[in-house]
């Protein structure tokens, strides 16, 4: 099966959960950073899902999923240890985007593993063949792209919106762009920290000036 790798936005989008335990939870998670209205419909809840219901963070249905529950959902996540109903909610989920935790057959989308540095967000994908295999990488990803690359991209982000609102033409703009995020500034980066990094992007554009 071939995926088409994609970021979907979630702001205030109706996503349901159909589980209340620990694989859930980490799917309710991810769903709430992500700006989520997040639907839990389970008998029972983990303390943290039963903390974030006190919070007023999520909505929860209290029992066993029934038909009609998808209605309305943007997306749906099937995370019960009980295939039969995960299988259901596969069915019944018809044009909804729907994920059955680590059955990759009852899916019309899968969850790569995420690595998050600030607004860089890489994702990793075996496209359901090894869920372990997507980890292991992801874990290796971690090391390679600390925290700093996050701070480095807050200030590339500003570089840029000066130069989008400047009167340096076009085509200079983006030569200026190609060489502030190249593979060069990473090394220096990872060689001398951030506040090496940044002196050598201001020399760059002072160069460039």
């Amino acid at each position: 099966m071939r995926y088409y790798p994609v970021f979907l936005n979630l702001e205030g989008k109706k996503c349901i959960v159909i589980g209340g335990g620990k694989v859930a939870e980490r799917k309710v998670f991810a769903l709430l950073n992500a700006d989520a209205s997040v639907t839990v419909v389970s008998p029972e809840l983990t303390e943290r899902l039963a903390g974030l219901k006190r919070a007023g963070q999520i909505e929860h249905t209290q029992r066993r999923y029934q038909d009609g529950d998808l209605k309305g959902a943007f997306i749906v996540i099937a995370a019960t240890y009980d295939m039969d109903v995960n299988r259901k909610v596969s069915g019944d989920a018809g044009n909804i985007p729907v994920n059955v935790v680590d059955v990759p057959a009852l899916c019309t989308f899968t969850v790569p593993s995420v690595i998050k540095r600030g607004k860089l967000t890489i994702a990793v994908s075996t496209s359901g063949a090894s869920p372990a295999l997507s980890r292991s990488i992801r874990e290796e990803l971690e090391d390679l792209y600390t925290e700093e690359v996050g701070g480095l991209l807050q200030h590339l982000a500003r570089i840029r919106r000066t130069l989008t609102e400047s009167e340096i033409p076009l085509e200079k703009r983006a030569d200026i762009l190609k060489s502030l995020g190249s593979r060069e500034v990473l090394q220096i980066l990872r060689a001398e920290g951030p506040q090496g990094a940044l002196r050598h992007i201001q020399a760059m554009l002072n160069h460039s000036g």
